[in-house]
């Protein structure tokens, strides 16, 4: 299974919609940022292992997408942070992680 990347706020909107029929997660990553990468990684390396089905995964580069970053923490009343994992349910935040506690092992044990 893959992610899609997001770049703007409509995007953003038409996945909050969808989060009351279907959980979302949201990954916000810096593609300036090694622990960034390495939660990248274990993101991938999550979605290789055969995810959740029932959850459609998302990335925001919070850089390059910044609006959209900033729309999603005020949407969910989430401090920003990066990198971060945002589990959306019911249009709302479920679960939240960041930084190093981003991992294969943290995700899969919170989706499966």
């Amino acid at each position: 299974m893959q992610w899609r990347e997001i770049t703007t706020i409509e995007e953003w909107n038409e996945i909050l919609e969808k989060s009351a029929e279907r959980g979302q997660v949201i990954l916000k990553h810096s593609t300036t940022c090694p622990v960034s990468a390495n939660a990248l990684s274990e993101f991938d390396q999550y979605l290789d292992k055969s995810p959740n089905a029932d959850i459609d995964y998302t990335l925001v580069k919070v850089i390059e997408s910044r609006p959209v970053s900033n729309q999603i923490a005020e949407d969910l009343n989430v401090k920003h942070e990066s990198p971060q994992i945002i589990y959306v349910k019911d249009k709302a935040k479920y679960w939240t992680t960041s930084h190093w506690s981003v991992t294969q092992a943290h995700i899969t044990a919170v989706l499966d």
